[in-house]
C-alpha cells in the first residue's frame, strides 16, 4: 500500500519542531538565569544576609513607578569588556540592554540611569532618543567602549557612536570614561577609500563621533572622561542650553581630526573648567553658534580654540556674541583663531578672548579669511565679515609668529582690539618673528610685546564700512 506524503512529512518534522520549542525554552530560561546570577552577584557584594536566596526576574521597562534607578546590569548587560553589552542575550530573544534601560528610565520623573564603576560596558552604535520625562541623569560611573575593529562597525552606523536626539532637562555626570578606542581609525585615514563590514562600496572619510547631541536643550555634561574618539569627542547640533564642566578630553596629538568640543547650530553655551588634548581644535565653534561662553579650559595636544572654518563652497555663516577667557594653553598649534574660507557669506562679530597664557604655541593669535585645508585653493573674492574682534592680555612663548591677521581684500576685518599684548619667542628662534597684519583696521593698546605689534593694525578705517553680507545674519 502507498504511503500518505502528507503523514510522512508530518512524521518527519514532528522531532524538528519538538526540537526547536526546546532549543527556545532552554534559551530563554538561559537569558534569565544570566540576568539572575548577575542580580544575586550584586546582591552578594550589597552585604544582604540572605545571598543565595534567588533574585526575581527583571522586567524589561515595567520596574515600579517609585523607583528611580535604572541600573544597566539588571538589563543583562554584563560589563566584562568582551561581551555585546548592547544585547541583554543572544539570538531571537535578544534585547538591547542599554536601550531597553533608557526607555524604562526614560518614563519616570527625575530617574538615574547608571553605568556602575568597576566595570567595562562594550557597546556598538547606539541612539538614545527623547522626550523623556523632566531631569532624567546618565550616571556614568564605569567604563564604556566602542567596538575597537573598524568592521564590525555597520555604514550606517559610521557618523556617530553614542547619539542622544531630542532630548531636555538632561545631564550626563560621572567619574566614568567613554572610549571611542578610535586608533585604528586614524590610521585608515592614510588608506581611504576602506571597505566597512560587508559592503562592497567604499567610504570616503567617513568616521564616528564619539557623543553626539541633536537638536536638544537644556543639557549638562559633567565629570566624565572621554577618550580616542574616531572622530569628535563631544558635539552639539541644533542645540540650546547647553552647560559642560570639569570634564577631560584625551587623544594623541597626531589623532586627525579629533576635536574636542565642536558646536555647531547651537545657542547660549556655556563650557567651564575643563581639560582637552586631542589631535585637532580643542573648541570649535561652527555656523549657527552664538552666546558661547568658554572659560577655564586648559587646551594641548591640539589646534587651540577656533570658530570656524567658516563659509565653505561660498555657504552662509553666521556666528556672534562669543566670549573666550581664562585660557592656558601649552604645545598647540594655534591659541585662538577665527578662520573663514574665500567667497562665504555672514559675519563674524562680538568675539572677546581675554586672559591668555600660551607656552609654545606655534602662532597665539590669528584671524584667516584665506583658510584652506589642501595645498592649493581658488583665490575667490567676497568673504565673511569679521568685526568687533579683541584680544586682550596674552601672556607668554609662541613658537613662530605672535600674531597674523589675514583679511579679505573685499571685506576688510574692523573692529579689531589688540590690548596688553606680551608675548616673546621661544629660546633659540634667533629673535623676535614680526607680527603680521593685513587689510584689517583697528587699535592697539600698551603694553605690546614684540613692537612689531603696535604698528600692525591700520588705524584709517573708523568710518569705512566693509562691503559685507552681515544682513543675512540678522
Amino acid at each position: 500500500m502507498k504511503q500518505n506524503n502528507n503523514t510522512s512529512c508530518l512524521q518527519f518534522t514532528r522531532p524538528i519542531i519538538i526540537a526547536v520549542l526546546t532549543l527556545m525554552f532552554i534559551v530563554i530560561v538561559l537569558c534569565t538565569c544570566q540576568v539572575e546570577a548577575k542580580s544575586s552577584h550584586m546582591s552578594k557584594h550589597h552585604g544582604h544576609k540572605h545571598q543565595y536566596a534567588p533574585a526575581p526576574a527583571p522586567h524589561y521597562g515595567d520596574l515600579p513607578a517609585e523607583s528611580s534607578m535604572f541600573n544597566v546590569l539588571s538589563f543583562g548587560a554584563k560589563g566584562d569588556g568582551v561581551s555585546d553589552d548592547s544585547k541583554a542575550c543572544v539570538g531571537i530573544f535578544s534585547l538591547l540592554a542599554f536601550s531597553a534601560a533608557w526607555k524604562a528610565a526614560c518614563q519616570v520623573p527625575s530617574a538615574t540611569l547608571v553605568i556602575p564603576q568597576g566595570l567595562k560596558f562594550l557597546v556598538k552604535p547606539i541612539s538614545f532618543k527623547g522626550p523623556c520625562m523632566p531631569n532624567l541623569v546618565l550616571q556614568i560611573d564605569g567604563i564604556v567602549q566602542a567596538p575597537p575593529k573598524v568592521g564590525s562597525w555597520k555604514k550606517s552606523s559610521l557618523f556617530q557612536w553614542l547619539n542622544f536626539k531630542w532630548v531636555q532637562n538632561f545631564t550626563v555626570q560621572g567619574t566614568g570614561t567613554v572610549d571611542g578606542q578610535g586608533s585604528k581609525w586614524w590610521s585608515l585615514s592614510q588608506m581611504l577609500p576602506y571597505n566597512v563590514q560587508s559592503t562592497s562600496k567604499h567610504v570616503l572619510g567617513m568616521k564616528p563621533t564619539a557623543l553626539r547631541f541633536y537638536s536638544s536643550c537644556n543639557v549638562s555634561v559633567r565629570g566624565i572622561s572621554i577618550v580616542n574618539s574616531p572622530l569628535c569627542h563631544l558635539k552639539f547640533d541644533n542645540s540650546r542650553g547647553i552647560k559642560i564642566s570639569n570634564i577631560a578630553i584625551s587623544s594623541p596629538k597626531d589623532s586627525p581630526n579629533t576635536d574636542g568640543i565642536h558646536l555647531q547650530n547651537s545657542q547660549h553655551v556655556e563650557i567651564e573648567h575643563s581639560n582637552i588634548g586631542c589631535g585637532d581644535d580643542c573648541i570649535s565653534v561652527q555656523t549657527g553658534c552664538s552666546d558661547v561662553y568658554i572659560h577655564h579650559i586648559n587646551c594641548g595636544p591640539g589646534h587651540g580654540i577656533s570658530l570656524g572654518g567658516l563659509g565653505k563652497d561660498k555657504s552662509v555663516a553666521c556666528v556672534s556674541n562669543i566670549i573666550v577667557d581664562n585660557l592656558s594653553l601649552e604645545n598647540t598649534l594655534y591659541g585662538v583663531r577665527i578662520k573663514t574660507w574665500q567667497g562665504g557669506v555672514g559675519s563674524v562679530k562680538n568675539v572677546s578672548f581675554s586672559n591668555v597664557q600660551v607656552s609654545n604655541v606655534k602662532v597665539p593669535m590669528m584671524i584667516d579669511q584665506y583658510y584652506c585645508d589642501k595645498k592649493f585653493c581658488k583665490n575667490q573674492t567676497g568673504g565673511i565679515a569679521i568685526s568687533r574682534v579683541k584680544f586682550n592680555q596674552f601672556v607668554g612663548t609662541y613658537a613662530a609668529q605672535p600674531l597674523h591677521i589675514a583679511c579679505s581684500q573685499d571685506v576688510p576685518c574692523t573692529n579689531v582690539d589688540l590690548v596688553d599684548i606680551q608675548l616673546k619667542p621661544l629660546p633659540g628662534l634667533g629673535g623676535s618673528r614680526e607680527a603680521l597684519c593685513y587689510n584689517s583696521y583697528g587699535k592697539a593698546v600698551a603694553p605690546l610685546v614684540p613692537a612689531s605689534i603696535d604698528d600692525c593694525l591700520r588705524s584709517d578705517g573708523g568710518s569705512r564700512i566693509a562691503r559685507s553680507h552681515d544682513v543675512v545674519c540678522q
